[in-house]
């Protein structure tokens, strides 16, 4: 998200990472893209939900977050780039690779970017200092080659969680978790039961065929006896989905 500020007559562009009410009137009508390897095209479906006409611009970049649609890098096309959204309208985005040579044994991972940008409020006609706001909504989209081995969907049940850590003094225990998967994982809650105490984990997303550790907040040293590990990941359709594994002594 960016924040376009406009006083005394200058605009400045800032990083906008403040807790600000902010409510975007473009709604995308996913969290994440998925492009088969097979497919010839993606659409995405846009709404303005919003009272007032905007511009959105799309573009997808390989992971820079300061990334424009003048200096991404990305193996992808979007049309329209760039277009003018009335109130209470749709619009769909199609999305096309370009010639590129994509790992053939698991997923990719890239990022599409709309930019919503609103139009001139009208109290710029009157002169009144103002702050306009031009939202960026950055979705993950997953290029997924054909043929790849197993159900995207039974990934997350295939990670394997162990201990790793604590053994040392400083040395923090954490989680371990390893994707034997051709399939990216993300996990958005993770909370380890053991010792009729409740810790909660990082998350994040790991990579196809790789791992990660994942901090435990509380957690000073090892219980003993069995860990009890609840987590939630993201399934294709962005919604989350719970699962359970155990780790034993």
């Amino acid at each position: 998200m960016m924040l376009l500020c406009r006083g005394v007559g200058v605009w400045v562009w800032l990083a906008l990472l403040l807790a600000l009410p902010v409510r975007a009137g473009v709604v995308v009508g996913s969290t994440r893209v998925v492009f088969p390897g097979d497919a010839e095209e993606v659409t995405l479906r846009l709404s303005n939900q919003g009272e007032r006409p905007s511009l959105v611009e799309a573009w997808v970049d390989d992971g820079d977050l300061h990334s424009t649609p003048d200096n991404a890098h990305a193996p992808f096309l979007v049309t329209p780039p760039l277009f003018r959204m009335d109130a209470g309208k749709d619009q769909s985005l199609r999305i096309f690779t370009m010639p590129h040579v994509f790992a053939a044994d698991r997923e990719s991972m890239f990022w599409l970017n709309v930019l919503e940008i609103p139009p001139k409020p009208r109290a710029m006609e009157r002169g009144v200092n103002f702050l306009q706001f031009a939202v960026r909504s950055r979705l993950k989209l997953f290029y997924r080659p054909a043929g790849l081995h197993g159900d995207p969907a039974a990934a997350p049940t295939r990670l394997r969680w162990r201990r790793a850590g604590g053994g040392d003094p400083g040395d923090s225990p954490m989680l371990e978790l390893v994707n034997p998967t051709p399939y990216f994982v993300t996990l958005i809650k993770v909370v380890a039961l053991a010792g009729g105490r409740t810790y909660t984990g990082d998350t994040d997303m790991v990579a196809p065929f790789g791992h990660l550790r994942l901090a435990l907040a509380g957690l000073s040293s090892w219980p003993a006896g069995v860990m009890r590990i609840e987590f939630e990941t993201v399934n294709d359709y962005g919604a989350a989905v719970s699962g359970k594994a155990e780790i034993g002594p």
